[in-house]
């Protein structure tokens, strides 16, 4: 059993957090059957502008010049 203070938060005891793996994220999914809390991994994203890819190309090109391919 967890206490849920007024914000709604609630510690999960460290034993289970090492058991199941939860880390600082968790998915908490809603079933038919209840709550399900399992754990979450976050990964960044960057997404490119046109012209960090025009960069892109650049350095790839530099990068062949001179190259001879056998």
């Amino acid at each position: 059993m967890v206490q849920i203070n007024q914000r709604g938060t609630f510690t999960v005891p460290k034993e289970l957090r090492e058991r199941y793996g939860l880390g600082s994220q968790a998915i908490l999914e809603e079933t038919p059957e209840g709550l399900i809390l399992r754990p979450a991994a976050t990964y960044p994203v960057e997404i490119y502008t046109d012209e960090r890819l025009a960069e892109f190309q650049r350095m790839n090109e530099d990068g062949l010049k001179g190259f001879t391919f056998k």
